[in-house]
């Protein structure tokens, strides 16, 4: 069971909610050329209804409560402008997201050629390469119009790192699949990331705690000579004092 609203970016208390919603919450952007249907496909997924019209965005929020593999998240979906004057303000989206869906239209080669430049961009403002990216060929249902085709939006997307698929906004094909596969590529990265900081905590650890061992063994060996060739009160209650150390260690 899943529900799904929009929101007007310019009203925060829209967008607020609790620290636990907060903590399973996804931010997605969606990237791309003008009239590639990138509002297309988030309406799709969100509302489950085709956008017949044309209307160019300049920016939209959706949140979509989902279920995926057995984990329930929320989709912060951020629908963003394509025309080439905005691109200062896209610096400013990526920055606010975790994952991205670069849409271009099978039946424009000019949206394809962009693609490389919406992901350069990506990598730029975040200072990264490695980058959680969905590439998605948009309008398969217009086969008839194609002028990109599957094998180069394949070839593209593993030149550049990113997933693929070709989707349908107006049948709804793949449209769910590009963006589940997206958040299990999000959580991948996430739970990497994770299992590397606590395996570093784990060496860190290990290597304290073998410095500690060394230590206290050549303190037991110091004890252990110098009970044999010292045997005064003043040093006695140095070996005490050792003791005491070694039982803190």
């Amino acid at each position: 069971m899943s529900n799904s609203n929009k929101s007007n970016n310019n009203n925060n208390g829209t967008n607020s909610s609790n620290g636990a919603q907060r903590s399973n919450t996804l931010k997605i952007s969606v990237l791309g050329d003008g009239g590639g249907g990138k509002t297309s496909i988030t309406i799709q997924l969100c509302s489950n209804h085709f956008v017949e019209y044309y209307d160019p965005t300049i920016e939209d929020s959706y949140r979509k409560q989902v279920v995926i593999d057995e984990e329930a998240c929320i989709l912060d979906i951020l629908d963003t402008a394509g025309q080439e004057e905005l691109t200062a303000m896209r610096d400013q989206w990526i920055r606010s997201c975790e994952g991205f869906i670069i849409v271009y239209s099978i039946t424009s080669r000019s949206s394809f050629d962009q693609v490389t430049l919406f992901k350069e961009q990506i990598n730029r403002v975040l200072d990264r390469e490695s980058v959680p990216i969905m590439l998605v060929g948009n309008k398969c249902d217009l086969e008839h119009l194609r002028e990109v085709s599957t094998e180069e939006g394949r070839d593209l997307a593993k030149c550049l790192g990113m997933l693929f698929m070709e989707t349908s906004a107006r049948t709804r094909l793949n449209i769910e699949e590009a963006f589940y596969e997206l958040v299990r590529e999000m959580r991948r990265r996430e739970r990497g990331i994770k299992d590397s900081k606590d395996k570093d905590s784990s060496d860190k650890k290990s290597k304290i705690k073998n410095i500690i061992s060394s230590n206290v063994q050549k303190l037991n060996k110091i004890k252990s000579k110098t009970i044999h060739s010292v045997k005064n009160t003043s040093f006695c209650k140095t070996i005490t004092q050792i003791d005491r150390f070694i039982s803190f260690l």
